[in-house]
């Protein structure tokens, strides 16, 4: 067992160095730096923020998608970038571009073992389910939901991309021993997803609610900057497999957590159940129509 506890944290150690460096290679994308300095003079126009979104196609049609969603809530069809910027409102904007931006980057061709297409589309449902369970249930900030549920999974497309051959033990693992990914990335790697989610957040000078979700997503008990959140992200996350809509394969073994009906000052889960039931045409439609 001590034997075992060695290799584990000398493994983690050796992540930890290597994602030091990650840090460097996808620079901070250059439109959430100009975002940024627009936001900070108290003058800026939607005409000049939607034109430094227009600089990047792919960018833009995802926030168009999102805003025309109907899960995302908005009252009207939004068909050009300055529309969304004026519903949707400037710090919420800024909050999806970097959401958006920290998936991009982190993107890789898609494999056997990791399809982009069903990634990235698990990841907008289970943001746009959190926000629409957050407004459901009262929370304060939906945006801030659905940003926290967009980027829960970040950890997994950076194995892909910067730790490729341990990505491909981890799903050998899985598939050989019948353990969970969780357990194979521990055994390959020394941390999980989640933690190295968490770690490229932090240096991404994230807002710690924001890397605390992404740390505890599977276990929202642990969380320590803002429980609801973390309870609301692991529930959209749980409704894609329970509901079997934009699930994903890494989620096979999810297990609720019922601390969440404590965070989210529900009567039991059995509500929250029902709760997500109810969003299931909604959200089969919203999966077919972003489907490309």
């Amino acid at each position: 067992m001590e034997l075992e506890l060695f290799n584990r944290q000398e493994k983690r150690e050796k992540t930890e160095l290597v994602l030091s460096n990650v840090y460097n290679l996808p620079a901070i994308p250059s439109i959430m730096m100009e975002i940024s300095r627009l936001l900070e003079k108290s003058n800026t126009t939607t005409a000049e923020l939607a034109k430094v979104i227009g600089k990047d196609q792919g960018i833009a049609s995802k926030v168009l998608s999102i805003a025309n969603s109907p899960l995302y809530g908005l009252p009207r069809k939004v068909s050009t970038i300055d529309f969304a910027i004026l519903i949707i409102g400037y710090q919420d904007i800024k909050n999806i571009i970097t959401a958006l931006s920290m998936v991009e980057s982190f993107k890789n061709k898609t494999d056997k073992n990791l399809n982009q297409k069903d990634f990235w589309l698990h990841s907008l449902i289970t943001g746009l389910a959190s926000k629409r369970i957050a407004e459901d249930l009262g929370y304060r900030s939906g945006s801030e939901a659905f940003v926290a549920g967009l980027i829960h999974d970040l950890g997994i497309p950076v194995i892909h991309k910067y730790f490729h051959t341990n990505f491909i033990v981890v799903c050998e693992k899985v598939a050989t021993h019948k353990i969970s990914f969780m357990e194979a990335e521990f055994d390959t790697l020394g941390l999980s997803h989640q933690e190295i989610g968490r770690f490229l957040a932090v240096k991404w000078n994230l807002p710690l609610a924001l890397c605390d979700t992404i740390l505890n997503h599977h276990t929202p008990h642990l969380a320590n900057e803002n429980k609801t959140l973390t309870a609301i992200v692991h529930l959209a996350d749980y409704a894609t497999q329970k509901l079997k809509v934009a699930d994903f394969y890494w989620d096979t073994d999810f297990l609720l957590d019922e601390s969440i009906v404590e965070a989210l000052r529900v009567d039991n889960l059995s509500q929250l159940e029902k709760m997500i039931d109810t969003y299931k045409d909604l959200l089969i439609q919203e999966a077919n129509s972003l489907r490309i």
